[in-house]
């Protein structure tokens, strides 16, 4: 399987729970969402491990991809972190989706299907 990693945002964190306990309720979808209170490596490792349903996927494998998105992306690194310590004081967490690719092709495949 392959996977990807990369931070997407700031979100409420009444918002970020809403959004997992609806749209995270099914273990065979293609992508899953990490928040974490600091923008850091081992913050984003620690999230892997409170997954809401947590699929069934290789996690040593994206937590691969998260150390080497830290190591890879640090113009972006540095942007999130610079916008998550502007929100600080503010209920929010930095939010980051990884995605399964196979998962992804077969929901694709999927709607061609119909």
């Amino acid at each position: 399987m392959s996977y990807s990693f990369d931070i997407i945002g700031i979100a409420p964190v009444l918002q970020f729970f809403n959004h997992q306990q609806r749209v995270e309720a099914h273990p065979n979808r293609s992508q899953a969402y990490l928040g974490s209170y600091c923008c850091t490596l081992d913050a984003f490792i620690d999230a892997t491990e409170v997954v809401h349903r947590k699929p069934d996927w290789d996690w040593d494998a994206i937590v691969n991809k998260i150390v080497e998105f830290w190591l890879n992306q640090e113009a972006d690194v540095r942007h999130w972190k610079y916008q998550f310590e502007s929100t600080q004081g503010e209920d929010n967490l930095i939010v980051a989706r990884v995605v399964n690719y196979d998962r992804l092709r077969h929901e694709f495949e999927g709607l061609f299907e119909s």
